[in-house]
C-alpha cells in the first residue's frame, strides 16, 4: 500500500510541477506581448537591435543547414512517391503528394526540430548560464527588465524567422523534388512547376506558416522555462539543455498531429 502511495505522490508532484511550469511560460508569454506593445510607454521598449541580432542567429546563421535538409526531404518524397505510385501505374500524379506533403507538414515540421535542436538548446544555455552567474539578478537590479531585454526579442525572432525558414523549405524541397521527378519521367520541369501551382491553394500554403510560428513560439517558452529553471551548476546547465530540445521536440511532434487532425475535421 505504501509503494502504491508513493507512485501516485509522484505522479501528482510531476503533474503540478507540469502546470507549474507552463503557468510560468504562459506569464513570459503574456508579459512579452505587454512589453511588445506598452514598453514605449514605460521609456523600456523592445529594442530592435537585439530583436534583429536574434533574427540573424536563429535563421540567417541557420540557411545552410536548413537548404541541406530541404533538399534531403524534396529528394526523398520524389524517391518513395515515385516508387509508391509507380506501383499501380501513376506516377505522373506524383507532384500531388509531395506538394501537398512539403507545405502543410515537412516543412514547418522539419524547420521547427532543427531550430529546436539548434537555437533551443543554445536558448535554454545561454539563460541557465547567466541565472547561474547571477546576470539576469544583475539586470534587475539596474532596473531592466529580463523578460523585456531577454525573451521578448527572442520570442519575436522565432515567430518571424521559422515562417521563413519554412517558407524557403518549400521552395527548395518542391525544386529538388522537381528536378528528380522530371528527370526520372523524363518531362519539362516547367509541366512539373505548373502542375503543382494548379494543386496547391493558398491555405495549404498558410496552413504550414501558421503551424511554424507556433512551433517558433513553443521552442522560444520551453527554452527560456528550462533557462530560468537552472539548478545545480554548470551540470544543471547541461541537463536543462538536454531537457529543452526533447520537451521541444515532443511539443513540436504532438502539437503538429493535433493540428493536423482539427485542420482536416
Amino acid at each position: 500500500m505504501a509503494a502504491v502511495l508513493k507512485v501516485f505522490e509522484a505522479i501528482g508532484r510531476r503533474t503540478a510541477k507540469g502546470f507549474d511550469e507552463w503557468g510560468f511560460g504562459a506569464a513570459l508569454l503574456a508579459e512579452s506581448v505587454m512589453w511588445v506593445f506598452v514598453g514605449r510607454y514605460y521609456r523600456q521598449p523592445v529594442r530592435f537591435s537585439h530583436t534583429f541580432a536574434e533574427m540573424m542567429r536563429f535563421g540567417i546563421a541557420a540557411l545552410p543547414i536548413a537548404i541541406l535538409l530541404s533538399a534531403t526531404i524534396g529528394l526523398m518524397l520524389a524517391i518513395q512517391s515515385l516508387y509508391s505510385l509507380g506501383l499501380f501505374g501513376a506516377q505522373n500524379f506524383a507532384y500531388i503528394g509531395i506538394a501537398l506533403s512539403v507545405t502543410r507538414e515537412f516543412s514547418p515540421l522539419i524547420m521547427g526540430i532543427l531550430i529546436a535542436g539548434r537555437s533551443g538548446s543554445a536558448i535554454a544555455a545561454r539563460l541557465a548560464t547567466m541565472t547561474i552567474n547571477q546576470e539576469v539578478d544583475a539586470l534587475q537590479v539596474m532596473g531592466i527588465n529580463p523578460v523585456r531585454f531577454l525573451v521578448a526579442p527572442m520570442l519575436i525572432a522565432l515567430v518571424i524567422m521559422l515562417p521563413c525558414l519554412a517558407m524557403l523549405a518549400n521552395l527548395v524541397s518542391i525544386g529538388a523534388a522537381a528536378l528528380y521527378v522530371s528527370a526520372s519521367l523524363d518531362t519539362s520541369l516547367g509541366s512539373y512547376i505548373y502542375n503543382t501551382l494548379q494543386i496547391l491553394k493558398t491555405d495549404d500554403v498558410w496552413h504550414g506558416i501558421i503551424k511554424s510560428s507556433f512551433f517558433g513560439l513553443l521552442i522560444g517558452l520551453i527554452g527560456v522555462m528550462n533557462g530560468a529553471g537552472v539548478s545545480g551548476g554548470a551540470e544543471g546547465v547541461g541537463r536543462v539543455t538536454t531537457r529543452s530540445v526533447v520537451q521541444a521536440i515532443t511539443a513540436i511532434v504532438v502539437s503538429d498531429m493535433v493540428i493536423g487532425y482539427l485542420s482536416t475535421h
